[in-house]
This record gives C-alpha cells, sequence and structure tokens, in this order.
C-alpha cells in the first residue's frame, strides 16, 4: 500500500532535496508541498494525505501550531515532525499538539523511512535519545512533579498572535493574516502580556524566539 505524503518545508532546497529522496520509494507518493504553517493546514484539509512531514520552525504559523489545528480536524492523519532541535520543550510540545513522530533533521534518510513506517503501522516514533528524555518526563509527571512552560499559558490563537508578532507584523497585517479585526488583534496581544507579564513588544519577540515560535 502507497502512503500518500505532505511535505512541510520553508527552504525551497531543503525541501526540494527531499523530495528527491522520498520519491526514490515505491510506498511513498508525495502529493503536495508547502512552504509554511499555514499553507500546510490548507493543503492537509484538501489533500487529506496518511502522513505530513512537518518542519517545526516555519514563518506564519510554526509546525506545532499547524500540527495541532491538522490534528484536531484530521486525528486520521499521521504527522513527523522535522527540527533541528532535540530539547525537552519542542519534543514535548510537539507530541502534545498530536504528533505521530518527532525526527532531527541531521538524522540518516534510513531513520525518516523508519519513522513513516512507524506512523503508519499506528505507533509513535521517536529516536532512542528522545525516547529517554520522554520517560523521563512521564516519570516525573507520574509522581506529581509539575513540568510546564509559559508557553503552556497561551491558548493556540494568542500563539499565533505572538508568532506574527515576534515576526514583526503590525496588527493591521496580523489582522489581515488572520482575518480578524485589529481591535481583536490589540486585544490577544493584551492577554498575551498579561499571561506573561511582559510589558514591551521587544519583550514579546524575544520570548517568541527563545521558545521557538520564530527565529532571529
Amino acid at each position: 500500500m502507497t502512503a500518500t505524503v505532505l511535505l512541510v518545508e520553508d527552504q525551497t532546497l531543503t525541501r526540494k532535496g527531499m523530495r528527491a529522496l522520498l520519491d526514490d520509494s515505491p510506498e511513498l507518493k508525495i502529493i503536495g508541498e508547502a512552504s509554511n504553517g499555514r499553507e500546510a493546514v490548507e493543503l492537509a484539509g484538501t489533500l487529506n494525505p496518511d502522513v505530513v512531514l512537518m518542519d517545526v520552525a516555519m514563518p506564519q504559523l510554526n509546525g506545532i501550531e499547524a500540527t495541532r489545528q491538522i490534528h484536531s480536524a484530521q486525528p486520521d492523519t499521521r504527522i513527523i515532525m522535522l527540527s533541528m532541535h532535540k530539547d525537552r520543550q519542542y519534543v514535548f510540545e510537539s507530541l502534545k499538539a498530536g504528533a505521530s513522530g518527532y525526527v532531527p533533521k541531521d538524522a540518516a534518510y534510513t531513520e525518516l523511512i523508519t519513522a513513516i513506517e512507524t506512523v503508519m503501522s499506528g505507533r509513535t516514533y521517536l529516536p532512542p535519545p528522545l525516547q529517554d528524555m520522554i520517560m523521563d518526563d512521564y516519570a516525573q509527571r507520574a509522581q506529581g512533579k509539575q513540568i510546564s512552560t509559559d508557553l503552556e499559558k497561551l491558548s493556540g490563537r494568542e500563539r499565533e498572535v505572538l508568532q506574527l508578532i515576534g515576526e514583526g507584523n503590525s496588527s493591521m497585517e496580523i489582522a489581515r493574516l488572520l482575518h480578524i479585526s485589529v481591535r481583536t488583534v490589540d486585544t490577544h496581544r493584551q492577554n498575551i502580556m498579561g499571561k506573561l507579564e511582559i510589558r514591551t513588544i521587544a519583550g514579546l519577540t524575544k520570548f517568541a524566539i527563545r521558545h521557538g515560535l520564530c527565529s532571529l
């Protein structure tokens, strides 16, 4: 059985290189490509792929938020995160958003194929070092220890707005991208500042970069 794949990566050369490799597999069929998270959500809804290969760091809507939206609308679609980051926060947030796998970008091509096969069989794929990290998290939570980040204080829409603020967009530009009013954007911004106890746009930008919502 051939698995249909949506490839999501904002770097054109990287995306084309991955496609060239994946096209060599007779068990995979690339049915679409997206260069940002918002486009990924739209294409996933239109194409209904079996698997989405999702870059974590992308403009307009990062991979974790895109994953959350796709998983909510299409729970049967398997999503594998691709990232340069291997720290606890990115992995945990990805799984919490609904990802079925997490593969570092420096992994071998064969590992990516293994990840796809694993999630298509209904299981979760994590490389051994990340498995150990997640099991450690689970053990701490089972013992009643609270492991949370400031990012978890925000709603999904607030995280979207925060990313767009971090990328330097004005309230009017954010309103246009999200199809909401400028007043609603300003309300979200005030709520974000209150929850995070940050009082300046520069502070919000630093927070967004530090938590992987956007890059420099």
